[in-house]
This record gives C-alpha cells, sequence and structure tokens, in this order.
C-alpha cells in the first residue's frame, strides 16, 4: 500500500496548495462567499456537481447497488433529478436575486420576519452535512492509517476546515473542481470498467445475481418515492446548493451549467448501483453491505489505481463537507447573527469589506472544530441526516417554492407553513421513528395546507415588498432591501 499511501498524501497536499492559492482571490464579501459571482460553464458544472455528490453519494450508492442491484441508483437518481429541476425552473431567477442565502431570498420576498426562523432550520440542516462528511472521510482515514477515530477526524477535518477558512468560496471552488477530476477518474473511469471486468461482464453478472437485480424498482416503490421527496425537494432548497447558485457569472450560466452537472449524476448513480452488483458478484456473502466500497477497491484494483479511486471517494466526502461548512457559516454570520444583533450595513467597501470576511472565515473555523467534535461523539449519523433533511423539506419546501411560484403566497403564510411543516415532522417522528417516511409525507401536507389557506385569508403582501421583489427577479438591485452585515 506504499504506492497507494502516497498518491492519496500527494492529492491531500495538493488540495491544501489549492486552497493556500485561492486565498488570493477572496479580496471581498462576493468573493469569499459565492466566489465573486463570476464561475463560467466549466467550472460551474464541476463545483455543482462536486458539492452534491459525496460520500453518500459513492460509498452509500455502491452498499445500495450491492444490496438492492440496478434500483439502488435510485438515491442518487433523485439528487440528480432534484438539480436537473433545479437548474431549469429556478436557478435562472435565484441567481439574479443576488442574494448569498436563502433566508435573505425570504426575506425579500415576504419581508425580514420570515429570515431567522428559516435561518435556524437551515443552519442545522447544513451543520449535519458538515458533521455527516467529517464521519465518512475519517472513517477511509481510520482504516487506511491505522489511527483513532479522534485522529482520523482531527487529520480530515483539519484539511477541509484550512482551505475553507483560507478563501472561502474561491479555494473550496478551485479545490471542488480538483476533486471532480479526481472523482471522475476514479470513479468513473477507472473502478466502473474494471469491476465489471473482473465480475465476467454483465451477463456474468445476471447469470450470479439474485432475482430482480436488474429491475429498476425492487429498492420498492415506496422507498423511491420517499428519495424523491426528501432529495430531489431537497436539492431545490438546500442553502449548499443555492451558495453555489450564487457563483453562476450568468444566469444562462446557472441553467446549463447546473443542467450538465445533474445529467452527470445521473450518469454517477448508475455507475454506483453497477459498481456494487459486480462487487456482489465478486464478493456475496460480506459482513455488511457497508463495506462493499472499501471491498472492491481493496481486491479488484492494482497498485497506484487502487490509491487514485480512494482519493476520488475522499474528494466526494471533502467536497460535501466544505461546500456544507461554508453554507453552514454563511447562515450563521449573516442570518442569524446579523440579523439577532439587528446590525445593518448599507456597503460592503474597504474595511467593511475585510471585517465581513474576517468574521466569515471566524464563523467557518468555529463551526468547523464543532462539527469535528460533534463527529467525535455522535454514534447514529443516518438518523440526524434524516431528520436534518425531514426538517428543512417539511418546513421550508413550501414557503420557499410557493414564494418563486405562487403571487398570492404572503408573510402569514409562510411563517404558518413553517410552523405547521416542522411540528408535524418533529411529531410524526416522536411517534413513528425517525427513519419512517410518514414524517415529511403530513408534513409537506400540513405546510401546503397552512400556506395556501393563511394566505387566502390574511392581506396581501405590501407593495413595496412586491415591488422589490419583482426588480431582485429582473436582475435589478432592490433599494427596499439592503444587504445585511456583520461589520
Amino acid at each position: 500500500m506504499t504506492v497507494d499511501y502516497l498518491v492519496m498524501a500527494a492529492y491531500l497536499l495538493g488540495i491544501v496548495g489549492v486552497g493556500w492559492w485561492g486565498k488570493k482571490r477572496a479580496a471581498s464579501k462576493s468573493d469569499f462567499l459565492v466566489a465573486g459571482r463570476r464561475l463560467g460553464p466549466l467550472m460551474y458544472t464541476g463545483t455543482m456537481a462536486a458539492v452534491v455528490l459525496g460520500g453518500a453519494s459513492t460509498i452509500g450508492g455502491v452498499r445500495l447497488g450491492y444490496t438492492y442491484g440496478i434500483s439502488g441508483a435510485a438515491m442518487v437518481f433523485a439528487i440528480g433529478l432534484g438539480l436537473l429541476a433545479l437548474s431549469v425552473f429556478f436557478s435562472a431567477r435565484i441567481a439574479r436575486l443576488k442574494v448569498y442565502t436563502v433566508a435573505e431570498m425570504l426575506s425579500l420576498r415576504y419581508g425580514d420576519t420570515a429570515a431567522v426562523i428559516s435561518g435556524v432550520v437551515m443552519w442545522i440542516y447544513t451543520l449535519m452535512l458538515v458533521v455527516t462528511s467529517t464521519i465518512a472521510y475519517a472513517s477511509v482515514f481510520d482504516v487506511l492509517f491505522d489511527v483513532p477515530s479522534w485522529v482520523a477526524v482531527l487529520i480530515g477535518g483539519t484539511i477541509v476546515v484550512g482551505y475553507s477558512a483560507l478563501g472561502g468560496m474561491w479555494s473550496i471552488t478551485l479545490t471542488d473542481m480538483v476533486q471532480f477530476v479526481v472523482k471522475s477518474l476514479g470513479v468513473l473511469v477507472l473502478l466502473l470498467p474494471i469491476a465489471v471486468v473482473k465480475a465476467g461482464g454483465f451477463s456474468a453478472m445476471a447469470d450470479k445475481l439474485p432475482d430482480g437485480f436488474f429491475s429498476p424498482t425492487s429498492i420498492g416503490g415506496q422507498t423511491i418515492f420517499t428519495f424523491v421527496l426528501i432529495y430531489t425537494f431537497g436539492m431545490l432548497i438546500g442553502q449548499d446548493i443555492w451558495q453555489r447558485v450564487f457563483t453562476a457569472r450568468s444566469d444562462r450560466v446557472a441553467a446549463w451549467g447546473g443542467t450538465v452537472a445533474g445529467v452527470y449524476c445521473l450518469v454517477y448513480a448508475l455507475a454506483g448501483a453497477v459498481i456494487g452488483m459486480a462487487t456482489k458478484t465478486l464478493y456475496p456473502s460480506l459482513a455488511a453491505a457497508d463495506q462493499a466500497f472499501a471491498t472492491i477497491v481493496q481486491h479488484a484494483l492494482p497498485t497506484g489505481v487502487r490509491g487514485l479511486v480512494l482519493a476520488a471517494a475522499l474528494s466526494a466526502m471533502m467536497s460535501t463537507a466544505s461546500g456544507a461548512l461554508i453554507a453552514s457559516a454563511t447562515v450563521a454570520n449573516n442570518d442569524i447573527w446579523a440579523r439577532l444583533s439587528r446590525r445593518t450595513s448599507s456597503g460592503t467597501t474597504g474595511s467593511e469589506d475585510g471585517d465581513e470576511i474576517s468574521a466569515n472565515r471566524l464563523a467557518i473555523v468555529v463551526l468547523g472544530v464543532a462539527a469535528m467534535a460533534i463527529a467525535v461523539v455522535l454514534s447514529d449519523v443516518i438518523e440526524a441526516l434524516t431528520v436534518a433533511y425531514n426538517l428543512l423539506v417539511g418546513g421550508l419546501l413550501v414557503p420557499i417554492l410557493g414564494g418563486l411560484l405562487w403571487k398570492r403566497g404572503n408573510l402569514q403564510g409562510a411563517m404558518a407553513s413553517m410552523i405547521a411543516g416542522g411540528t408535524t415532522v418533529i411529531a410524526f417522528m416522536v411517534t413513528d421513528g425517525l427513519l419512517a417516511n410518514e414524517p415529511i409525507y403530513y408534513g409537506l401536507l400540513a405546510g401546503l395546507v397552512a400556506y395556501v389557506a393563511v394566505s387566502l385569508l390574511t392581506e396581501p403582501t405590501e407593495e413595496a415588498v412586491v415591488e422589490a421583489w419583482h426588480r431582485r427577479l429582473a436582475g435589478e438591485p432592490a433599494p427596499a432591501a439592503p444587504e445585511l452585515s456583520v461589520a
């Protein structure tokens, strides 16, 4: 494994170097949080694909393929469909708003009252993404280097927090491009064909695999439907995803680049499932399906290539972790702390920009350390992530999409929807279990009914707020909604 260790060490050192170089480009708040809103098609596509395809999509996708066959692609497929829907229907409008967070969008559309509650929900969601990604890549360090779990968390977490804090979104974008290339080479170009050939090709796989492994629905219709509700809709409203949309230099780049990234996700979903099926063919009696990815990498790949594929897995996890970390810091600093402290600024130039960069950089470090601490002690990350996604989708999907699609929706309806959807989700998670399907079903229904009913029974949104909203959607600045600052 010496050569493999050297390959991975070179990759990690390269990531740190790229992150340090990105520091030079973070000269303003816009540079630090959204890469100056000037990413072109290639960089936008790569960074968007990198952030949505994390450890769950790579290791988890292979595990589902090992367990259910080709239908194991459903989870990552749902992520790809969500990114496609976001890019085709919403990303152009989102990019034209020129905001930094989802809560700022809600503030523009409904007024400031909705922003703090939505910010808290979004902050919980993004922080849990950081925690689960940290545990995922730490598990790889743990196995490879035979170190205690807390040391593995410290090693990986220090690298991610370091390059994220150095240059913000510019560092993350540049490292994501490296990670996108490594991931594409490692998983799609190398591991996929080698695994299929080792398994004897698709005909041999069909002969040896259990019945139903080539059925697109063997994982179960209800499971597929739940994946769509949680992951497809989650892609539409997550701060980590929206913050990447804000980096596009134009609404056209956001639409077309995101569409290409969405198609890439669909291909990646099928690749993960097929790799899992090949692993099932070769090693049908693994003690746990979670071992499928590590097993096929360890036994099927030659020296050097194995190191590159393991680096690809780390790439997937670290991309998601860094994207979620800057999203969590942005929400905490700009939506929660700034609004609760009631500090605003009419400009972001000169020393004010420096102050804001320092504040966001500090938030990244503090939340990164907190995520590492939680990752060391947390036992069941799947339940924690499910809770985060249920609260996100159940509490925020309806008011966000309603604000973009329905003119009659107002602040009272949005607040009612957040409260009704969020409390319903929590109530059913308590009664039916954290991993049950019912919480998200009934949470969305309650949120939708509350949004429509309360909006129709109360006064429409104030004309000044509506006018500012439409000006932003048209790509014009909105004087009535000055940018928030913690300076």
